[in-house]
């Protein structure tokens, strides 16, 4: 299989839109990514043309994204790229460039930040009530 794994550093450009997809959650948000280059003959820095992507997380993935990200937040997003082809509502053919991300987090050369765990569901009860029986005793 060929597919294209990118890892994109960038800002994220629009809030999380979360949304429920069939059973899963799914949630997407741009991104901005503005490559700056290094001009010898004149000793400075300038910025090129800021490249724009959306970013689809799926599952716990997108909660975490919904729960974590805020517009201007500088992220490093790693998943496979792919072009999706659609028409606008003026009827024009328009290219969006999507990741379907695998991880995305902070990018610490930019800033700071604390990873939190979220929490674990509850232990499941059986039917009759009982507590479902420890897998260390059923290896015994």
């Amino acid at each position: 299989m060929n597919e294209t794994l990118l890892t994109l550093q960038g800002y994220v450009g629009s809030p999380v839109k979360l949304r429920q997809a069939g059973d899963v959650m799914a949630a997407s948000f741009r991104l901005g990514c503005t490559p700056r280059r290094f001009q010898r003959a004149t000793g400075s820095w300038f910025d090129e043309e800021t490249q724009w992507f959306t970013v689809n997380a799926w599952r716990g993935l997108a909660d975490n994204c919904e729960a974590s990200l805020r517009v201007g937040d500088a992220v490093v997003v790693h998943g496979r790229m792919s072009l999706r082809t659609w028409v606008d509502a003026n009827g024009v053919e328009q290219r969006t460039l999507e990741v379907q991300a695998t991880s995305v987090g902070h990018d610490l050369n930019r800033g700071t930040s604390r990873f939190t765990k979220p929490p674990r569901p509850e232990a499941t009860t059986l039917d009759d009530g009982a507590a479902p029986p420890d897998p260390a005793e059923v290896a015994a």
